[in-house]
């Protein structure tokens, strides 16, 4: 079965390169296994947004180990798993 992952990255700075971030995110999810990939920029304060990961990632494999590798880009700050859900169809 397949589940549909939302995770929250907060970068480390109001200045980060979105661009260059995504790329990062996009080629660890998937050497993880993760397909169908779109991204969301959400404005948190002052400037400062986060950026919101859509992904597709196969139910039998545990995320802990794709959250600590995300987290160890170095323009993260934290990373947050917001919802997993069955997909359909």
């Amino acid at each position: 079965m397949t589940a549909i992952v939302k995770i929250k990255l907060m970068p480390s700075s109001v200045d980060e390169n979105f661009k260059n971030l995504k790329w990062a995110v996009k080629k660890i999810v998937e050497n993880g296994g993760g397909e169908n990939i779109n991204f969301e920029e959400e404005p948190i304060a002052f400037g400062l947004k986060a950026l919101i990961i859509f992904f597709l990632w196969s139910e039998e494999k545990e995320l802990e180990s794709l959250e600590k590798e995300l987290g160890e880009i170095e323009e993260v700050n934290s990373v947050e798993v917001l919802d997993i859900r069955k997909a359909l169809g």
